[in-house]
């Protein structure tokens, strides 16, 4: 399957199947009327593109909903897609731009360090 590309309505509706596991898409309109203020067909509509893009699985009965994808696999896909457009693709160049703005505690910089010494091992 190829990667699939998620905008951020989809990924509102992913989070709720990702925290909850299973819900019936009557929920999910409910949560997301009143967390996002979409109607009922709104949320209906994003959730049909879904299940045709294969990111959700729709079980009968009671039009219940569970994710196909996981969100680490599209946070893999969306931070590629990102490093390409945005840096060329370049891990260095967006790690040192994003470091470059932040002001990063003492704790932070020595979880980086660590981080960074279990590659230089492998």
């Amino acid at each position: 399957m190829g990667e699939i590309r998620l905008h951020e309505g989809e990924l509102n509706i992913m989070e709720l199947l990702w925290s909850n596991k299973v819900l019936a898409a009557k929920d999910i309109a409910k949560i997301i009327k009143e967390y996002v203020g979409w109607e009922k067909n709104t949320t209906y509509t994003v959730i049909k593109r879904l299940i045709e893009k294969g990111a959700i699985i729709r079980e009968e009965p009671g039009f219940l909903c569970k994710a196909a994808i996981s969100k680490r696999t599209v946070q893999r896909t969306e931070t590629k897609v990102l490093l390409d457009k945005l840096f060329n693709g370049s891990l260095n160049t967006f790690l040192v731009e994003y470091l470059n703005n932040q002001s990063l505690k003492k704790t932070e910089i020595m979880e980086l360090e660590r981080i960074l010494s279990n590659y230089k091992t492998v």
